[in-house]
């Protein structure tokens, strides 16, 4: 088996594109690499697990795109196993656009972003939607924060890639900001 990420997302079309701008040999090599990228490593889990901020995309029945942020405290992604991770939905703008759209199509991309140090990390994968009483919710749930949990998604990872950090621009939190200034002032 080769690169997973690569399987399925390298069609023809992506294949011809990547002929043309001279990176075909490149990604050839690296589909046959030993590394299949279907399943979540220590570095994989630990990336997951500080992170407070997802992107989720899921497409229409009518096969409209559609990307939505996703976020909790540092650590709402917990990582079940090394096919399976999970967060809890706290309730935000009530669309529901994310969660129809999965009633009919249970594939999704998400983008989980480390702005501070450049790191992007893709994955691809199958989601599973929990409903607000299932017992299965109550390992995704952080009794510390206390937004309301609607429901929870369980997603089994087909693939994932490493982003290059190229064109990530660093962006801090307020603690952050706050450490950095303190290091300043005491610096003085």
């Amino acid at each position: 088996m080769g690169h997973r990420f690569a399987e399925l997302l390298f069609s023809d079309p992506v294949k011809a594109v990547q002929t043309s701008e001279n990176s075909r040999e490149l990604y050839q090599r690296w589909e046959q690499g030993s590394d299949h990228h279907d399943r979540l490593g220590v570095r994989e889990a630990a990336f997951l697990c500080t992170s407070d901020s997802l992107y989720l995309a899921s497409v229409s029945p009518d096969g409209w795109p559609y990307i939505q942020h996703r976020g909790g405290p540092k650590g709402f992604i917990k990582v079940l196993d090394e096919r399976h991770i999970g967060f809890a939905d706290y309730r935000g703008n009530r669309q529901y656009i994310t969660t129809g759209n999965l009633r009919t199509e249970k594939r999704v991309a998400l983008f989980v972003m480390d702005y501070p140090n450049r790191r992007r990390l893709k994955l691809l994968g199958y989601a599973t939607e929990l409903d607000a009483d299932s017992p299965q919710l109550e390992a995704l749930r952080d009794e510390d924060y206390p937004a309301r949990v609607e429901r929870g998604f369980v997603i089994e990872v087909a693939a994932f890639d490493w982003n290059c950090s190229q064109h990530i621009t660093p962006r801090y939190d307020q603690a952050r900001i706050d450490l950095i200034m303190a290091n300043q002032q005491e610096s003085s």
